[in-house]
């Protein structure tokens, strides 16, 4: 069974509509076949990809506020030979001819280039990260997963639904982002367990009142901020951590979480490489059952108690004068000033040191650049001080929540974000 917001859908339902689906769309005819799929309507999303993976044929979700011609590129990119773009109707799509011999669930990444790519990952794939996340992470049993985060992404379809499933319970999907409506559903679900964003968990735990908890909470897809670490932990009666990337799916769990960084132990069906310290930190290579290495290009550390600990995206590391500054101490640093509520850093060129640190952030009042300079002064050593400090309404974030520094720096140095307040170091 599924409950999308207030309705219950029993699985009598998804039996009725996936053998619906399957004759409307002709699955049964096609095998091999790659879908995309974008739907509005959760239900309908939910309905048609079962009916796809019971086909064993190949499906790429598409988040469902994608525009018509944003959704056909992708799924031509994708390979995909059909889209339901809110109709069972199927597109024919001129896509490039990709050998399928097996189903596949089909997600299109920005990897380390920021160029869209195509990972694919076999049904068999999928339900060995499954089965090893229910057997391994054992909290959640007596918990009701709430799922307030895209059901098209892996984190929501896979992490909160399918396992969700696996164990047999009835997961809740939250379509809306409205935070009175979600603590309302929290308040409401016997032990939530929250699957959510940490932009989301952030607002949630400032509308708290205090002495209230939620039930427990799952982060994933970005390092958290220290203070918004902070506000979240202290209004989770448990909090869980899980890191992952797009071709090998979760990685890793941690059932306590102290420190943000700490990702958690990895999971029985893959193995990780990286360094053994922080002053030994590198990259985090994942290893498969079949023998496949991923590079995932996020630097880390293993500890001697098995915790797999994140520092940076080596790709974010900004370069100053041969010193590394990792930008979540910049943003942490000022994150930490009264007022401010939010905050990224990012690499910008510079003729003299090679690279230096911009920094856009939010607050809740007007804050001088200069007032910036010195708290980050007193906080910061030299290499790591932002050259250029500009105040904006709001820190641009994706659908899932995550920063794309590369896309902050893109536009800045485009010109895109109008300042309340700016300065430029000296």
């Amino acid at each position: 069974m599924i409950r999308i917001d207030d309705r219950l859908y029993d699985h009598a339902h998804f039996e009725q509509a996936t053998s619906r689906l399957a004759e409307q769309a002709g699955l049964s005819a096609r095998e091999g076949g790659r879908y995309a799929v974008c739907f509005t309507q959760t239900i309908d999303w939910l309905a048609l990809f079962f009916a796809i993976h019971k086909a064993g044929a190949s499906v790429l979700p598409i988040h469902p506020g994608t525009p018509y011609a944003a959704a056909r590129k992708l799924a031509i990119g994708a390979g995909c030979d059909r889209l339901f773009y809110n109709s069972l109707t199927a597109e024919a799509l001129e896509a490039p001819a990709i050998g399928s011999p097996k189903g596949q669930l089909l997600q299109m990444s920005s990897g380390t280039t920021g160029a869209p790519k195509c990972v694919a990952r076999s049904w068999d794939e999928i339900d060995a990260e499954i089965e090893s996340y229910v057997r391994t992470f054992r909290e959640p049993e007596n918990m009701t997963p709430v799922v307030a985060c895209p059901t098209t992404h892996s984190y929501g379809l896979i992490c909160g639904i399918l396992v969700a499933l696996k164990r047999g319970q009835t997961p809740v999907i939250v379509n809306t982002a409205n935070p009175k409506y979600l603590l309302k559903v929290l308040r409401d679900t016997e032990r939530p367990l929250l699957y959510s964003s940490p932009a989301i968990l952030h607002t949630l735990a400032r509308l708290l009142p205090d002495g209230e908890q939620i039930h427990a909470t799952m982060t994933s897809g970005t390092l958290l901020p220290d203070a918004w670490f902070s506000l979240i932990r202290a209004r989770s009666l448990h909090m869980f951590q899980q890191y992952g990337c797009s071709e090998s799916g979760c990685i890793a769990i941690n059932p306590n979480v102290a420190a943000t960084g700490d990702m958690g132990f990895v999971l029985p069906h893959l193995r990780a490489e990286t360094g053994t310290s922080t002053d030994d930190a590198c990259e985090i290579a994942v290893k498969t059952v079949d023998g496949l290495t991923i590079h995932t290009s996020d630097l880390g550390y293993i500890r001697n108690d098995g915790m797999l600990v994140f520092i940076s995206r080596m790709d974010d590391m900004i370069n100053v004068s041969g010193l590394n500054v990792y930008p979540k101490d910049v943003e942490d640093a000022i994150m930490a000033m009264p007022a401010v509520t939010d905050a990224v850093a990012f690499r910008k060129g510079d003729r003299f040191a090679g690279e230096r640190v911009a920094l856009l952030f939010s607050a809740s009042e007007a804050v001088a650049p200069q007032a910036v300079r010195e708290w980050c002064t007193g906080n910061l050593a030299s290499h790591q001080l932002p050259m250029d400090i500009l105040q904006i309404d709001a820190i641009p974030r994706q659908a899932n929540g995550k920063i794309s520094r590369r896309d902050v720096a893109a536009r800045h140095a485009a010109g895109e974000f109008t300042a309340r307040i700016s300065g430029v170091a000296s």
